[in-house]
C-alpha cells in the first residue's frame, strides 16, 4: 500500500500498569466479571453498521462510538474496566472496530483497548481492514489481488467448519447483482509464512486468488500479543447475502459464543384464498377484469384460477417431500359458491383439501374474501373511498366485519377444521390503512375484533412493514411474493410482470420508474422462458434475503399459484435448495404458525425496549451467567450446548439447539428474581496469563479510508421487487 507506518512500543507490564489495569495473574484467583455487551467503535461506514445491523437484530446489547461525533467518550482504562464489589469487571465482552487501528499511531486509546483485550481475554473484530504484516498476512501481491469481488466463490476452510462457522456448509457466493456496478471490493492475500513471535494465523475462510493457484483470506484469526483479532479484508454492507452469511459466524467468534440475543432462519409460506377463485390477469387488456384495476364496464372474468382435486394432491405430495408444511389461508364460502355454480353437492376440491386437512395449517380469510375498510367506490380506477351526502367516509359495519368471519369458522367446525381463532388474515389485509385511498384504519375493525377475540392480525409488510396494536390484535407483517394472485401460468406472471417493470417505451406502465422501490427490467422478458430464467431465480434470491435475515415474518402468496400452471412451486424449490446448499444440516429453516410469529415479534420489541433502555444487565463470572431484566421480559441468549438454567431446585436445559449452540427465550424461575445459567466444562475461554512477557506491543499507523464501491455504500438492488435495497 506504500504507507510508512509509525510504531510507538509499550511493553505489555507498561501498558498495564499505565492505564491502572489488574495483572490477570491476579485475576487467577479471582475470575473477573465479563459484562454482556459488545463494544462496537464505528467511523460510519458500512461494514461496522452491518455488524451493528446484526446485533441490533439478534437482540445482543452494545455501545456503539461515533469516531465521528465531537465529544464523544475517550477510550482509556476507566471507560473500559472497573472494579465491582472487590472483583475486576471488563465493561465488554467484545470490541469491534472499524480496522486493525482507526485511531493512529502511537494512540492512547488504541493502547487502552490493547491492555484491555490482553488482560480480559477479549476478542476484537476488524471489521475491514486490508492485506497487511500487521493483521498477519501478506500485501496482496505475488500471489495477491486488490479489487472488485463480484461473484467470487468464498470457501468455508477445515478450521472455520470446526469452530464459528460451522454452521455453514461450506460454500460463501459474493453477489453479482449488476454487472455495471462494483459491488465489493477486497484484499486477497496468503498468511506470512513466519509470523511475529508468539503470533498464528488460521484462515477461517479463503477464495481463490485470480490468476494463482493461491487461495487469499476473507475471514482469519490473528492472534498475537496475549489479543486475538478477526480480520475481514473485504468490504459488505448488511444485505449482501456473503455478510448474512457470515453474520452469525462473526457474533459467536467475538463473543465467544456466550451472549445475550439470538439468530435463526426462519421460512414459512402462507397461501391465499384457499376454496376461492381468483380472477385471471388479461394479457389483452393489462389489466384484472373482476378486479377494480380494470376500467368499469370491462365486465367480469369467465375463467378465473382455481385448483383442483388434482392439484390438492400434488400440494400435499409437495410438502411432504420437502419438509415444508404450508399455512393454507381460506374462505370456506368459496367452495359453497363453487358448487352452486356448478349446480352440485360436492366440491372435488374440498374433498380433496379436507381429507388432507393434517398436511397443513388453517388460517382463517373470512368466508367471502369482502373487502373491510371503507366502502369502495369502483366507479374509478384507482377506486376511491365512498363517502355519503356530507362528504363523510363510509365504513364497513362492525356487524358485517363480524359475521364475515364468525361465518368462516363456523364453516370450518361444520368440516372438521382445526382453527387458531386469534388468527386472521382479512381480504387484501383489509381494514388496515391501505395508502393512499384510506390513510386510517376502519375504526370498526377494532371493535370487531375484541368481539371476534382476534389477537393476531396480518398485514402487508410492503405497506406496513412495523408491528402494531389494532384493538386486542398486533399486526403480523407478511412479505408478499412477486408471484402474482392472478397468474395460474408462466405466460401469465411473465406478462404481467413486463407491464409493471418495463418503461411505458417498451410497453409497460411505466411505473417501476416513479415507484422509488424497485428497478426497471432492461427489456421484456420473453414470455416462454421469462419465468424460469430470470423471475423464479430472482423472486426467490430476494426470498432468500429474508430467510437470512432472522426475520421470522411469513411469505404469501395464492392458491392460484398452485393451480394449473403450478408456477409457485420452482421458486420455493429454489429457496430451499439454494439454502441447503448453503447451510449444515444444525442449520435448518425455521417453520412458525401466524400466532407464534406474532409472538416472537413482541418478545424482540419488549426485549430491545428493555435492553435499549438501559434496564437489562448480564454477566459472566467463571462459569456462571447471570441475567438481570424488568419483571416479566423474556430474556433471550445463545449459549453453548449443554448451559443449564438454575431453578429453586435444581437445574433444566436451557434453549434448544441451533448452529451448534443452544438459544431461546427464558424467564426467571419461581421465585428468582434473575435467569442464572451454569456454561458445560470446557465453554469457559482462559485468560492470558500476563506474568509470562509477550514482548512489545506495536501500535502502528491507521489504515485511513480504504476503498467502498458504491454497491457497498448504496446496497443494489437485486432486482425489480426488491423493496429492501431501494
Amino acid at each position: 500500500m506504500g504507507r510508512a507506518l509509525r510504531a510507538a512500543a509499550l511493553s505489555s507490564a507498561a501498558v498495564l500498569v499505565a492505564l491502572g489495569v489488574a495483572p490477570s495473574g491476579a485475576q487467577a484467583a479471582t475470575p473477573p466479571r465479563i459484562d454482556l455487551r459488545v463494544l462496537v467503535v464505528d467511523d460510519g461506514g458500512p461494514a461496522t453498521q452491518a455488524i451493528t445491523a446484526e446485533l441490533d437484530g439478534a437482540g445482543t446489547p452494545y455501545t456503539r462510538i461515533d469516531l465521528n461525533q465531537a465529544g464523544r467518550p475517550t477510550i482509556n482504562a476507566a471507560y473500559l474496566s472497573d472494579t465491582v464489589s472487590g472483583r475486576a469487571r471488563a465493561k465488554f465482552q467484545s470490541v469491534v472496530l472499524p480496522n486493525d487501528n482507526p485511531f493512529g499511531a502511537g494512540s492512547a486509546e488504541m493502547a487502552a483497548l490493547a491492555a484491555y483485550e490482553t488482560d480480559f481475554g477479549i476478542r476484537q473484530v476488524d471489521a475491514y481492514t486490508y492485506a497487511q504484516p500487521g493483521v498477519g498476512l501478506n500485501y496482496a501481491q505475488d500471489p495477491g489481488y486488490i479489487g472488485q469481488l463480484d461473484g467470487i466463490q468464498g470457501q468455508v476452510t477445515a478450521q472455520g467448519t470446526a469452530g464459528d462457522f460451522g454452521y455453514l456448509k461450506g460454500a460463501v457466493p459474493f453477489e453479482d447483482n449488476d454487472p455495471n456496478v462494483a459491488e465489493s471490493y477486497g484484499f486477497l492475500a496468503t498468511p506470512l509464512a513466519t509470523q511475529a513471535a508468539g503470533a498464528t494465523f488460521t484462515t477461517l475462510v479463503d477464495a481463490p486468488i485470480p490468476d494463482s493457484s493461491a487461495r487469499g483470506v476473507l475471514v482469519g484469526q490473528y492472534n498475537h500479543d496475549g489479543r486475538s483479532e478477526l480480520v475481514l479484508p473485504f468490504v459488505y454492507n448488511q444485505y449482501q447475502q456473503q455478510f448474512r452469511l457470515l453474520a452469525r459466524g462473526i457474533v459467536e467468534w467475538m463473543t465467544q459464543g456466550i451472549h445475550l440475543g439470538a439468530d435463526r432462519n426462519y421460512f414459512e409460506v402462507q397461501v391465499d384464498d384457499i376454496f376461492l377463485a381468483d380472477d385471471r390477469w388479461n394479457t389483452t387488456l393489462n389489466c384484472t377484469p373482476g378486479d377494480v384495476d380494470c376500467p368499469i364496464g370491462t365486465g367480469e372474468d369467465t375463467d378465473p384460477i382455481r385448483m383442483t382435486a388434482a392439484d390438492a394432491q400434488y400440494a400435499k405430495q409437495w410438502s411432504q417431500a420437502h419438509g415444508l408444511t404450508l399455512d393454507f389461508v381460506f374462505n370456506g364460502g368459496g367452495s359453497e359458491d363453487w358448487k352452486a355454480d356448478h349446480d352440485t353437492t360436492v366440491d372435488p376440491l374440498a374433498t380433496q383439501l379436507l381429507a388432507d386437512k393434517s398436511a397443513y395449517r388453517w388460517v382463517n380469510h373470512t368466508y367471502l374474501h369482502p373487502f373491510l375498510g371503507c366502502v369502495q367506490d369502483v366507479s374509478v380506477v384507482p377506486w376511491v373511498c365512498g363517502t355519503d351526502a356530507s362528504g363523510n367516509v363510509q365504513w364497513v359495519s362492525k356487524a358485517d366485519i363480524t359475521a364475515s368471519v364468525q361465518d368462516n369458522r363456523n364453516w370450518a367446525a361444520s368440516h372438521g377444521l382445526s382453527l387458531n381463532n386469534q388468527e386472521l388474515v382479512t381480504g387484501e389485509h383489509s381494514g388496515l390503512k391501505v395508502l393512499p385511498q384510506q390513510p386510517v384504519d376502519n375504526p370498526n375493525l377494532a371493535p370487531a375484533l375484541t368481539q371476534l377475540g382476534v389477537k393476531y392480525l396480518a398485514s402487508d409488510n410492503s405497506r406496513d412493514p412495523g408491528q402494531r396494536q389494532v384493538g386486542p390484535a398486533v399486526t403480523v407483517p407478511r412479505f408478499p411474493m412477486n408471484v402474482f394472485y392472478n397468474a395460474g401460468t408462466a405466460q401469465e406472471e411473465t406478462d404481467e410482470y413486463n407491464w409493471i417493470y418495463t418503461s411505458s417505451a417498451q410497453g409497460g406502465s411505466g411505473a417501476c420508474a416513479t415507484s422509488g422501490n424497485s428497478t426497471c427490467l432492461t427489456a421484456p422478458l420473453d414470455t416462454d422462458t421469462g419465468y424460469a430464467s430470470y423471475i423464479v431465480p430472482l423472486e426467490a434470491k430476494i426470498d432468500l434475503g429474508h430467510v437470512l435475515g432472522n426475520n421470522p415474518r411469513p411469505h404469501f402468496m395464492h392458491q392460484s399459484n398452485l393451480a394449473e400452471g403450478r408456477i409457485a412451486y420452482p421458486v420455493l424449490e429454489r429457496i430451499l435448495s439454494d439454502y441447503a446448499s448453503l447451510f449444515a444440516a444444525s442449520t435448518p429453516t425455521v417453520n412458525l404458525r401466524t400466532s407464534d410469529i406474532a409472538t416472537e415479534l413482541q418478545r424482540r420489541a419488549a426485549w430491545d425496549t428493555a435492553w435499549k433502555g438501559g434496564q437489562v444487565t448480564a454477566y459472566r463470572i467463571g462459569d456462571a451467567v447471570t441475567v438481570n431484566a424488568p419483571s416479566g421480559t423474556q430474556i433471550t441468549a445463545t449459549m453453548p450446548a449443554g448451559t443449564r438454567q438454575s431453578q429453586l431446585l435444581g437445574t433444566t436445559a436451557f434453549g434448544s439447539s441451533y448452529a451448534g449452540k443452544v438459544s431461546g427465550w427464558t424467564t426467571p424461575g419461581v421465585l428468582q428474581s434473575n435467569v442464572s445459567l451454569t456454561l458445560p466444562s470446557g465453554a469457559v475461554p482462559a485468560l492470558v496469563n500476563l506474568n509470562v512477557s509477550l514482548g512489545p506491543i506495536t501500535i502502528k499507523a491507521s489504515v485511513g479510508h480504504l476503498p467502498v464501491p458504491k454497491g457497498v455504500a448504496k446496497a443494489v438492488p437485486v432486482g425489480p421487487g426488491d423493496h429492501t435495497r431501494k
